[in-house]
């Protein structure tokens, strides 16, 4: 059966909320720990349980883990850039040190999933200068990306360690293991659930990058499910590329039969609208007849103004690909694939 995933935050966080998801179609939610560790999310993992209970379900719980993934550091204020300014990076826009070499002139940096690009004018002994190409407002601990190239990062930090420790003590059923780089990654990852007597709790592959899709055959048998996970993979070429990224991963799981999730902005306009755009039904309609598994909104349930009507959108279109799949032929007797 396909699971439908919501992820939780802001707009969702009591019970009555979850509940609602739940009855809406929800099967599992997504907690992001991008930011905050699971023992300060325990509040909301209580109403979480809480309200699965009132539906009779057992919930899936995946935790998105920080994993290699280059962030912006702590600003005093969310920071302005304005297109055709300058700003110092390591300064007014503070990066990991593991960067700060890679900043030579003409390189560019993604944040915030790309919505802000820079490119670089100088190296600095402190970082460097750039120039804003596409501007907008900088909050802290936003994801940057530097095209084209690999910074040395560990597969976990510290705080995804004491998160996979306390995982069977929350109700935890999935990890989904960002950025995934190699089959190394995983394997870190995987060693570290058995340790913490979490050896039955599913490893999820995101990837986020042109080298996890370069390293998918090794990657599928180390992994329970692989996240085609369109933000930042959107980031890492040509954005016209991305579709056909996406069939190609959807492509080579369905090969080597390994369940597969397509999670980004499938219902992005829901997050202000109580109604989706055809094209987002559309598309996640067509996620599913590629053989996903699971489908996931994230900022359209985490802070979105509509979080049910969101779920009750992704699942009945999910569940209409299904039945539309099942049948193999469309309305004029046609063959559906």
């Amino acid at each position: 059966m396909l699971d439908i995933y919501g992820t939780l935050g802001p707009a969702c966080s009591d019970t009555a909320t979850l509940e609602a998801m739940f009855r809406a179609g929800m099967t599992g939610v997504r907690l992001n720990l991008s930011h905050v560790g699971l023992e300060a999310a325990a509040e909301q993992v209580e109403h979480l349980h809480a309200a699965a209970r009132r539906c009779g379900v057992v919930p899936r719980l995946l935790i998105d883990m920080q994993g290699p993934e280059l962030r912006v550091g702590a600003l005093p204020a969310p920071l302005t850039l304005a297109e055709g300014t300058a700003v110092r990076l390591g300064a007014d826009v503070p990066l990991p040190r593991e960067t700060l070499p890679y900043l030579s002139p003409g390189q560019e940096l993604l944040l915030d999933d790309g919505k802000i690009l820079l490119r670089v004018l100088e190296q600095r002994e402190d970082g460097a200068l750039a120039e804003v190409l596409r501007g907008g407002v900088l909050q802290s601990r936003k994801s940057a990306a530097l095209t084209g190239v690999r910074a040395p990062m560990p597969a976990m930090t510290e705080m995804d360690r004491a998160n996979i420790r306390a995982a069977k003590s929350f109700g935890v059923t999935g990890v989904m293991q960002p950025f995934v780089r190699d089959r190394g990654d995983l394997e870190e990852v995987r060693q570290a659930l058995d340790r913490a007597g979490g050896s039955d709790i599913r490893l999820f592959a995101k990837i986020e990058n042109l080298e996890g899709v370069e390293h998918l055959p090794s990657l599928l048998p180390a992994a329970d499910e692989i996240v085609i996970a369109r933000g930042d993979l959107g980031n890492s070429g040509p954005l016209w590329k991305l579709p056909a990224l996406q069939k190609h991963i959807a492509a080579a799981c369905r090969g080597a039969r390994k369940p597969f999730m397509v999670v980004t902005q499938m219902l992005a306009s829901m997050e202000r609208s109580p109604v989706p755009t055809r094209a987002e039904v559309s598309d996640i309609f067509n996620a599913v007849l590629d053989g996903a598994s699971s489908v996931m909104v994230t900022g359209e349930t985490a802070v979105g103004a509509y979080p049910v009507e969101a779920i009750r959108y992704l699942a009945r279109t999910a569940r209409e690909a299904e039945a539309f799949r099942r049948e193999g032929r469309d309305p004029q007797g046609n063959p559906a694939l």
